[in-house]
């Protein structure tokens, strides 16, 4: 027996599960005054669930859902900031206007049935 529907299932529980924590960030960035640029940002390398601007800052943010805050937080590993960083380098490239302001790598924590918590300056953006 193949666990292969098993799997899909999976992935595709994850993949929406994804979606709603998405949603959920927006509207907890949106209440806290930031304007969504971008959503899924896709390049060679690296992807970005939000790009958000507030004031003079422009935020590379990562949305992890667990069933745990904890176990939300421990979850972007050095790899997924390489590509978060990637993606960043590619979308400021495209942006010449985004020069002026700060950048910064933020993410929102969805755990269980919590409110998110919102981490500015989660991990540091390796641009460069």
């Amino acid at each position: 027996m193949s666990t292969r529907p098993d799997q899909t299932r999976r992935r595709k529980r994850a993949y929406g599960l994804g979606h709603h924590a998405e949603w959920a960030a927006v509207a907890l960035l949106s209440l806290k005054g930031y304007r969504i640029l971008a959503r899924r940002y896709t390049a060679p390398g690296g992807e970005i669930d939000l790009i958000a601007r507030r004031r003079d800052t422009i935020a590379f943010v990562e949305v992890k859902a667990r069933p745990t805050l904890d176990a939300a937080r421990t979850s972007i590993t050095p790899e997924k900031v390489r590509r978060i960083s990637r993606a960043a380098g590619h979308w400021l490239a495209r942006q010449p206007w985004s020069a002026r302001y700060n950048l910064r790598g933020d993410a929102v924590f969805i755990g269980g049935l919590r409110w998110p918590l919102h981490q500015q300056g989660a991990f540091e953006l390796r641009l460069g």
